[in-house]
């Protein structure tokens, strides 16, 4: 397979979420909650093409997620894609020129098929999106509390599968969210758990996959080697030295995760 799609982490976590997707024709900004002097900085560190950038798409409304774009719109003019739900939810984002997509809806951006599905977030209408060209495949679903119908239907065999892996579940139960808070992460319209993706990935993963980054780890309730260590069992992945990445062992899979504050380039 020749990579067509690339992805680059800009910011994942509760405090701010940003990825650029690139493809062959141009590249696609994935939610903007980070200001756009950190978007810049963060692109130009891992070379990602935000000059490039053509249209933008965002998951949901939650200010994590959407909390810069209202200034990047001021230095933009190419298209903007969300549900009716996630635009009517906020006040700006209804004054801003978006171009309304289903949750389950094909289309075609910078080279690339863009599929929408549904996720499970206590928010309007939230999406997860799956970028696609020739062989290739790239999948990104995170903010939900479980994987639905077309999440799986969606995700399963791509190449670079960005996907929740918010909480550790004893960490969740023992850590110092108050209890009302501890029941919406691990709830139904919550985040996936590392268990939860785990078990995901038996199913998700195929013969082309060859990267899975772990998304949105929580701050209080996770940590990167423990994700990943989780992910790992589930593939038979053996994670290296340090904790902070895993491969299988016949080197063809990668398992990583992404960072609130460190951005990361895929290929």
């Amino acid at each position: 397979m020749t990579p067509q799609i690339h992805l680059y982490v800009l910011a994942s976590g509760s405090k701010g979420n940003a990825y650029v997707v690139a493809g062959p024709e141009g590249a696609v900004l994935v939610d903007c909650g980070i200001s756009l002097r950190e978007l810049r900085r963060r692109a130009a560190a891992v070379g990602a093409p935000l000059d490039d950038v053509r249209a933008a798409f965002l998951t949901h409304e939650h200010s994590d997620h959407v909390a810069g774009l209202s200034v990047f719109c001021n230095h933009f003019d190419g298209k903007l894609y969300a549900t009716a739900g996630t635009v009517a939810a906020r006040r700006y984002l209804s004054d801003l020129p978006f171009s309304l997509v289903d949750h389950s809806e094909e289309l075609v951006v910078c080279g690339m098929r863009v599929r929408t599905f549904p996720t499970s977030h206590d928010v309007a209408d939230p999406i997860g999106l799956r970028f696609s060209a020739a062989d290739d495949a790239l999948g990104i679903c995170t903010d939900t509390g479980v994987l639905t119908l077309g999440a799986h239907e969606a995700l399963a065999g791509c190449r670079v599968l960005a996907l929740e892996s918010n909480h550790d579940r004893h960490m969740l139960a023992t850590g110092p969210y108050p209890a009302f808070l501890k029941a919406r992460v691990g709830g139904d319209r919550g985040h996936l758990s590392n268990d939860q993706a785990a078990e995901a990935l038996r199913e998700l993963v195929g013969p082309d996959t060859e990267t899975v980054v772990a998304m949105h780890l929580s701050e209080k309730n996770n940590r990167p080697a423990v994700a990943i260590r989780t992910l790992a069992a589930a593939l038979d992945a053996q994670v290296t030295e340090g904790g902070l990445e895993a491969r299988t062992p016949d080197g063809r899979l990668t398992i990583c995760a992404a960072s609130q504050t460190e951005p990361l380039a895929v290929w």
